[in-house]
This record gives structure tokens, C-alpha cells and sequence, in this order.
């Protein structure tokens, strides 16, 4: 791929608004932007998404950083590669760190895709012009919710995605489906539950949910097999799917009926697109999560949310939807509940030069 040098860039913004979870509160987001420039000049960026503590896997910002510098670049150094799946492979020596090694290979996807003159959502074999658009309601109040729903759907969203918990479930979602008896509806749990919940979570079986995402244990496949049998709200696994390997498990064992795919949490893009074909050829339907990114990662999961088999409206909400100004441009913007899939080469984005410039609080350049 004729690599010339791998730039860094530590970013820290503040959120328009926090986004609330029972794990946590989010005020301001700090990430890795990667750029991979070639010898031509053509530049690919990728994203690293893990947060700056480690609440929703043991990945921070720090960690990403130090793994990259110190071990997933100079690998790349030492072995050029010639496409990005191969990344893939020379990365498997190294053990978990998926957000690390997700920030570098998006990059050389997209430097690839630039290289070929090909939009990446068509280096990947996506077909569709445009994807739907869910969203995230993170409140402690049904007041506040609300306010958020009536927004959302106003912009034309095309479902709501509700954080819930053992304090916050069955009440709190019942006057939400009462206020909109046809919105469709996921409850994302973010594993506050245990099997003792087993009744709790079947109560919900009478709200017609889409699903309840990630109910039990962050790395658990054999409980939510067990909890799937005694309820009808079909299961999403999230966190608990950090490979293809943990797919084919899930999938085999009947762990969940719906997978959500995050490029960063599996590892890359290539590895996003071997769970999404083997879950196509199952007939189990997956959608695109969310990681509250930047508009670098968000134009991934655009390419990627392609595919035939992204039938659920994804976490891939506008750029405005968290920043008051991103740092791509143009920025990503949802018109009647869709995003349109970008033509042009690559992600199909430029950075914001001026505002990127602005977010910047550590960068670091190797050289090949």
C-alpha cells in the first residue's frame, strides 16, 4: 500500500449534551484519529473509539495509544502489506486491544478504497444508496425522554434506541410504547441484569420491543441462551460479540436473534464484514451500533451499514446529533430518517482542517 507515515491525533470535544447511561455519564468525548498517508500523498483516516475509562471494555484512549505506538504500527513498519485484511492477520499475534487496531485498519481501508478510486461502502460490496437512521435516548426522567422522542422523531428518525435498568424498565418503557403505540423500540440494557431477572425481563415481552440488547453479563453467551428460551422480545448481543468466533457461538447456541456490530469493538472492518456475511447467511439480521464517535468512525459504519445484511436501523445518527461542529465535512446529516451513502472515494468525507486543529491535544508521527 506503499505507506509513508501513520499520524496520531489525540481529539477532545465536548457533547452537546450528556449522554446518560446507568454505567455512567459522558460529557465530553476524547478519541484517536488516525491518518495513513501514502507516498502518492493520498491520505486515509480511521478512528479509535475507545473511551477515556474504561466502562465499556477495558480499552481507554491511553491504552489505544500506547498499543499502537508501541506494538500495531511498528508491525505495519516491519511487514508491508499490500491490502487491509492483511492488517487482520499481522494484528491476530497481539491478544484483544479491538479499538486499537480497529483505529489503524479503518484508516488503510480507506487509504486503499482512495487508492482505487472506489467509494469504501463499494470496496466492501455494499449496495445500498441510502441507510436508515435510529437514535439514543439517554434520560433519567420520562420528562426528559420525551422531550428527546419528540425531538428525534421530528428529525425523522427512524427508531429509538432506550436505556434501561432494574431502577428504569418495565414503567418506564409502558408509558413510552402508551405515548407511541407504533414506534419501533429497542431497550439496550447494557448488561444491568442477571438471570434472578428472568420475570422482569419477560413483563417486557408484552411491549413489542424490537429487542433488548446486551440484558446479562458483558461477556456472557450461555446465560443469554438460557434467558432466550423463556422470553419472546428477541435478544441482541453487543458487548458479549468481540469476534466472529463469538457470532458463530452466539448464533449456534441461540444466545441472541439480532447481533449489533461495531467496527471498533470486533476489531476492524474486516472482521465487521465476516460477522455480517455469516450472519446473512444464517438469516440473522444485525444493525450498526454506536460509540458517540466523530465523524471518521461515523463514516465507516456508513460504508459498512451497506451491506444487504444491516436491516434495522443502525446508531448512526447527524453529526449535530452530538457536536456542535464535527470535524468532517460535510458532516453527516439525516434527511427523512435516512443517510445518504456517500459516492465519492473512500469514506466519502474530508477532515475539517480548522476544526480537527482545534480539538487537537497530542499528536505523534512515525515514519515508514
Amino acid at each position: 500500500m506503499n505507506i509513508a507515515s501513520v499520524e496520531l491525533l489525540v481529539i477532545k470535544m465536548p457533547l452537546k449534551q450528556p449522554f446518560v447511561t446507568h454505567l455512567g455519564e459522558v460529557k465530553e468525548r476524547e478519541g484517536i484519529i488516525v491518518k495513513a498517508l501514502d507516498k502518492e500523498g493520498i491520505a486515509g483516516y480511521g478512528e479509535g473509539v475507545a473511551f477515556s475509562s474504561p466502562w465499556y471494555t477495558e480499552e481507554t484512549v491511553t491504552t489505544s495509544m500506547h498499543m499502537l505506538s508501541d506494538f500495531l504500527i511498528p508491525l505495519l513498519q516491519k511487514e508491508p502489506i499490500g491490502h487491509p485484511w492483511q492488517a487482520a492477520r499481522l494484528f491476530h499475534s497481539i491478544r484483544r486491544n479491538n479499538m486499537a487496531k480497529a483505529a489503524i485498519e479503518t484508516a488503510l481501508w480507506d487509504l486503499y478504497a482512495k487508492q482505487h478510486r472506489q467509494p469504501l461502502a463499494e470496496t466492501l460490496g455494499g449496495t445500498a444508496k441510502f441507510i436508515p437512521s435510529g437514535v439514543v435516548v439517554a434520560a433519567h426522567s420520562m420528562t426528559k425522554a420525551r422531550e428527546q422522542i419528540e425531538q428525534y422523531l421530528a428529525e425523522g428518525y427512524k427508531r429509538i434506541k432506550v436505556k434501561i435498568n432494574p431502577d428504569m424498565d418495565y414503567t418506564f418503557l409502558s408509558e413510552v410504547r402508551r405515548l407511541y403505540p407504533e414506534l419501533p423500540i429497542l431497550a439496550d440494557a447494557n448488561s444491568a441484569y442477571t438471570l434472578k431477572d428472568v420475570d422482569r425481563l419477560m413483563a417486557l415481552d408484552e411491549l413489542n420491543l424490537l429487542m433488548i440488547e446486551q440484558p446479562l453479563a458483558h461477556d456472557d453467551l450461555i446465560e443469554h441462551a438460557i434467558l432466550q428460551k423463556q422470553i419472546q422480545t428477541p435478544i441482541c448481543l453487543d458487548e458479549s460479540i468481540v469476534s466472529y468466533e463469538d457470532a458463530r457461538k452466539a448464533i449456534e447456541y441461540g444466545s441472541c436473534k439480532v447481533i449489533n456490530i461495531k467496527v471498533g469493538r470486533v476489531g476492524g472492518v474486516y472482521e465487521a464484514k465476516r460477522i455480517h456475511d455469516y450472519c446473512y447467511e444464517k438469516g440473522i439480521p444485525v444493525w450498526c451500533g454506536g460509540m458517540i464517535e466523530f465523524g471518521v468512525s461515523r463514516a465507516h459504519n456508513i460504508a459498512l451499514a451497506s451491506l444487504p445484511g444491516f436491516m434495522i436501523p443502525g446508531d448512526i445518527s447527524a453529526s449535530s446529533r452530538f457536536w456542535d461542529e464535527d470535524i468532517i465535512s460535510p458532516e453527516v446529516t439525516v434527511e427523512n430518517g435516512m443517510i445518504t451513502v456517500p459516492k465519492s472515494p473512500g469514506i466519502g468525507y474530508e477532515l475539517n482542517s480548522k476544526r480537527l486543529e482545534q480539538t487537537i491535544t497530542h499528536k505523534r508521527t512515525f515514519k515508514f
